[in-house]
């Protein structure tokens, strides 16, 4: 009986080890590739794909839940890392970006104020968080306001990724996956 429960007793102390010694799966412990513009546009340059540009405030209690649960899934990570460029892009920022022959600044306004490049992405209307679609040859494919969960944005991504905004609406493929 005892050489009974030692070897019980030696089976589960291996199993216990292997257990906290599992490799990390997939998308365990990965984050999301966030870029600067300017990274995103020489990668593109190079290896073209779609740009997603997460534009947000420090201030904004609604960007930083994201940053911590939808921007966190393992899916949405994978999804974004996979298939887009993912730009992390301060709509307060203070450096200049030249792009396309122009100059995008920040702009003081009140007690705050707002980088140009981010207002341009958004056709000035500066809501936080929201986001921005961008085809491989920097043309805006959509803006998407507000904060999402995985369930909300995962379609959304799906929707750009696949390209079936070249045929639909994203309302109509909504309806699609019903």
């Amino acid at each position: 009986m005892k050489k009974i429960f030692g070897f019980s007793a030696l089976a589960l102390g291996i199993c216990l080890t292997l257990l906290a010694f599992k490799p990390v799966e997939d998308n365990e412990a990965v984050k999301i590739n966030w870029m600067t513009w300017e990274e995103a546009i020489e990668a593109n340059k190079k290896s073209p794909k779609k740009i997603f540009v997460d534009v947000y405030t420090d201030w904004c209690g609604w960007c930083k839940r994201m940053d911590k649960t939808t921007f966190s899934d393992p899916g949405i990570v994978k999804k974004l890392n996979q298939n887009f460029y993912a730009v992390k892009m301060d709509a307060e920022m203070k450096r200049e970006i030249k792009f396309n022959g122009h100059t995008f600044k920040y702009v003081p306004n009140g007690r705050r104020g707002y980088h140009t490049l981010a207002a341009a992405l958004l056709d000035n209307r500066l809501s936080f968080p929201s986001f921005v679609a961008l085809d491989e040859n920097l043309k805006r494919i959509s803006i998407i306001p507000g904060y999402h969960d995985t369930a909300g944005l995962n379609p959304i991504l799906d929707f750009v990724k696949d390209e079936k905004y070249r045929t639909m609406t994203y309302k109509e493929y909504e309806s699609t996956l019903k």
